[in-house]
């Protein structure tokens, strides 16, 4: 898929392989530093390879490049909807490299992640996004995303985790 910017700069989406690991690493570390968590990174190539391109990948990637260059990803992974009856796609990450913003890379990957969506027949595409992201939550309204709001993620992990398993 391809998508010709203002800029004329031409958008390609590519699905990540083997290859693009140490890719995918940089670009969860970048992402991790625009959010503020960079000391929150704990994954490294062996757990990208595992899990993406292992014998049971757990989660994709796909690629966003301009000119041929890498500026941008989405990881993702199906979830499913008891609700809705039918599985759904769950965008962990969406990344471009801030001097490739406005291309219209986070676009086409997310377009890219709707054609999935309607290619299977699945229920929705969602994610998450930090409440002080005003330019993300505004990009992410222009395309009438619906902001979940009396939805409230929580979550389990470290040391809480592991005593609700040992429970």
């Amino acid at each position: 898929m391809s998508v010709e910017t203002k800029e004329k700069e031409k958008v390609t989406i590519r699905v990540a392989t083997l290859a693009d690991v140490s890719l995918i690493l940089e670009f969860i570390k970048a992402l991790a530093e625009y959010e503020k968590l960079a000391h929150a990174v704990e994954a490294t190539e062996a757990d990208i390879r595992r899990d993406l391109f292992g014998e049971n990948p757990r989660c994709f990637c796909d690629i966003a490049e301009a000119n041929g260059q890498p500026v941008g990803f989405a990881l993702w992974f199906y979830n499913y909807s008891t609700f809705r009856g039918r599985a759904g796609i769950y965008l962990e990450d969406l990344f471009v490299k801030p001097e490739a913003r406005g291309l219209g890379a986070g676009k086409a990957l997310l377009r890219r992640l709707a054609q999935r969506c309607m290619d299977a027949d699945l229920g929705r595409l969602e994610w998450s996004v930090l409440n002080w992201n005003s330019p993300a939550i505004e990009f992410y309204d222009s395309l009438n995303a619906a902001a979940m709001e009396e939805w409230t993620v929580r979550r389990l992990y470290g040391d809480a985790l592991r005593a609700l398993a040992e429970d």
